[in-house]
């Protein structure tokens, strides 16, 4: 093992590896009970969902350790499952058997682009203010979902506002403080501490005092114990319709899914690499081709076991700050994930408001780079705000996203820049236009 895992030439051990995959576990781990209720808003079973979850985390995160030899968590990922939900089953109205093909096919490019480094070309060719708008939108719009599935926010014409304060809302609000105590506090799994206070804050909802009746499935109490145990549910394996997810309306979807799963791949691997000096000797991130396959068979396999794509995990961060350098850390990590698909009742205890601060929070995160971008140039600023504005309102990466684009390259072109616009990026253009001419009807 320690041969394999190249212990002694990262100084490192495996006492220090354990401990660091574990780490990561704990801080990544609330993706097994807030991915499945995403999931379940997309028709998927819950414990199908969570089971799908699992399975994906556990394998694709033990082949990141023994193939690319990499201390990184990979799960599905957050952002692409509120895409894969909100907007591609519910929004468009897409089968969510077909949007799982969708996943699968998104996948299978992804794999064949990273073997022949392919992506790197695309990536390049990506606007720097559409990358780092792209992230903030994806957080605003992780936030928006938790606000909306809390209750706090709901439609009001013309637009949205503030919903009716009651016992969840208020529930949510305190729950909320909570989290972000933890966090400000650099607690440890402080976003699965705060889910289990949120949700023992949530049980006296409907026995003592309140109603949930309203919004949780017409219940009077928001949380019902049904048992600990049950058999893992693998209903939904193999689910997908791959041929069906090939017909042209889809094309968007397929292509939506894999530029942002690129985008969010590459900047985690980035990101990673720079806090654990995880570096070639080019000062390229460690493995990253090998990194960048197993991040496209996550997403191809997420298709298949029944759930959004999975990718590269910025948690990871925190075993690489408790040591973590070699493949053997994601292997204890991804072993960590198995034993969670026998206690499925017991993850659907967890209501909607315990899982929202944890959505808002990640989009605090992944509000990051807004930082980056230069504000006071107005050719960047333009298109990054129209991209995070958007994602956010349209309930749609793929608008945010081709706007943003579109609205880069026109600025360039009016700036008498047009020379800065490379062909591969002309070629995302007239791909974004057909993206457009689909989703809207006229192609």
């Amino acid at each position: 093992m320690k041969d394999f895992f190249d212990l002694k030439v990262n100084k490192t051990n495996v006492q220090t590896e354990i401990l660091a995959g574990v780490t990561t576990f704990i801080a990544g781990m609330y993706i097994i009970v807030v991915n499945p209720a995403i999931l379940a808003d997309a028709g998927i079973p819950y414990g199908a969902g969570l089971t799908a979850t699992v399975v994906l985390s556990a394998v694709t995160t033990i082949g990141m350790g023994m193939y690319a030899k990499n201390p990184i968590l990979v799960a599905p990922g957050m952002g692409i499952n509120a895409y894969f939900t909100y907007t591609v089953v519910k929004s468009m109205g897409v089968d969510p058997r077909v949007a799982l093909g969708a996943i699968f096919w998104s996948g299978v490019i992804f794999v064949l682009l990273s073997v022949f480094n392919i992506r790197t070309h695309i990536i390049k060719a990506l606007p720097r203010p559409i990358r780092l708008a792209g992230a903030v939108g994806i957080g605003l719009f992780l936030a928006l979902i938790g606000l909306v599935n809390s209750g706090f926010i709901v439609t009001k014409p013309p637009l949205v506002g503030v919903g009716e304060i009651n016992a969840m809302t208020i529930t949510f609000l305190f729950g909320l403080l909570i989290v972000i105590i933890l966090v400000v506090k650099r607690i440890k799994g402080a976003f699965v501490f705060g889910m289990l206070l949120i949700t023992l804050m949530a049980w006296p909802i409907g026995r003592w005092y309140g109603d949930a009746s309203a919004v949780h499935h017409g219940m009077k109490t928001l949380i019902n114990w049904d048992g600990i145990y049950s058999e893992p549910d693998f209903s939904w394996f193999f689910k997908m319709r791959i041929w069906e997810a090939l017909k042209y309306s889809y094309i968007p979807v397929i292509f939506t899914l894999l530029f942002v799963d690129m985008f969010d791949s590459i900047t985690t691997f980035v990101g990673v690499s720079e806090a654990g000096n995880l570096k070639d000797e080019h000062g390229d991130p460690r493995n990253i081709k090998e990194s960048m396959i197993v991040d496209g068979f996550a997403t191809l396999l997420g298709g298949v076991f029944g759930t959004s794509s999975g990718t590269a995990y910025i948690e990871s961060a925190a075993g690489i700050e408790e040591g973590g350098r070699t493949g053997l850390t994601a292997v204890v990590t991804g072993l960590l994930f198995l034993p969670f698909m026998f206690f499925s009742p017991l993850a659907e205890l967890v209501p909607s408001i315990a899982t929202a601060p944890v959505l808002i929070m990640v989009g605090v995160f992944m509000a990051g780079p807004i930082n980056k971008i230069k504000w006071n140039d107005i050719e960047e600023a333009i298109p990054a705000f129209l991209t995070i504005l958007l994602i956010p309102i349209t309930y749609s990466l793929t608008q945010g996203l081709v706007y943003g684009l579109l609205s880069y390259t026109a600025i360039k072109i009016v700036k008498g820049k047009a020379r800065e616009i490379t062909p591969m990026l002309i070629g995302i253009d007239l791909f974004s236009i057909l993206m457009l001419g689909v989703e809207y009807g006229f192609i």
